[in-house]
């Protein structure tokens, strides 16, 4: 079990980064809460990470923290909660948002990420309530303390339509979702954490 990756951060293509370890890249899958807090291309990161066997397929995931990472286990755990779908919600939300709407009964906030319906958020919170009773999120010190990287020099806006397709929302409500930003001028991160801003609020 691979638990924790220390490296240079190669690239950054949300929700994937490509991590140098010692002349290894590993790929790894990150949620957007995780993401604000890179520092740039080219720097070291610490990340906790989770590795996902399949028959098919090797998936490391990665997380700023601990909590962050013991969520992510726990939401796996759940019937019909796969990895994309809790990666998705930690994207939507952080881990405190989380607890927050575990603890307040809050199936509307759920239900406004892409992939939960109503029974879904309802069995995430009375299947969560108790393991969750006293998660208070610990500041995310696995990485180090500096300025966001900046966004790839593609398209900043078709960079973020297309994580937020991979993070599980239909291609036509990314576009519309980014377009309301107002992306001028803004990262590709800053128009993600924006988008997925507006949609828990609504």
């Amino acid at each position: 079990m691979i638990g924790r990756l220390r490296g240079k951060i190669i690239q950054k293509q949300p929700p994937q980064l490509l991590i140098d370890v010692q002349g290894v890249g590993y790929e790894v899958d990150a949620p957007m809460s995780t993401f604000y807090q890179l520092p740039n291309i080219g720097e070291d990161v610490i990340l906790h990470t989770h590795l996902v066997v399949r028959e098919d397929a090797q998936l490391l995931y990665g997380f700023a923290s601990e909590s962050e990472r013991s969520l992510f286990r726990n939401l796996i755990k759940i019937n019909g909660v796969g990895a994309k779908l809790a990666l998705t919600i930690l994207s939507g939300m952080n881990a405190e948002e989380f607890v927050h709407c575990v603890h307040d009964n809050d199936t509307a906030a759920l239900v406004r990420l892409p992939g939960i319906g109503k029974k879904t958020a309802e069995r995430l919170i009375i299947e969560l309530r108790d393991k969750l009773k006293d998660a208070l999120p610990e500041s995310s010190t696995a990485i180090p303390a500096g300025s966001r990287g900046s966004a790839p020099a593609s398209s900043p806006s078709g960079d973020a339509v297309s994580a937020l397709v991979a993070l599980g929302y239909k291609p036509q409500e990314a576009s519309r979702m980014v377009r309301s930003v107002g992306a001028d001028g803004l990262g590709t991160e800053d128009i993600i954490r924006l988008s997925l801003q507006g949609t828990v609020k609504q």
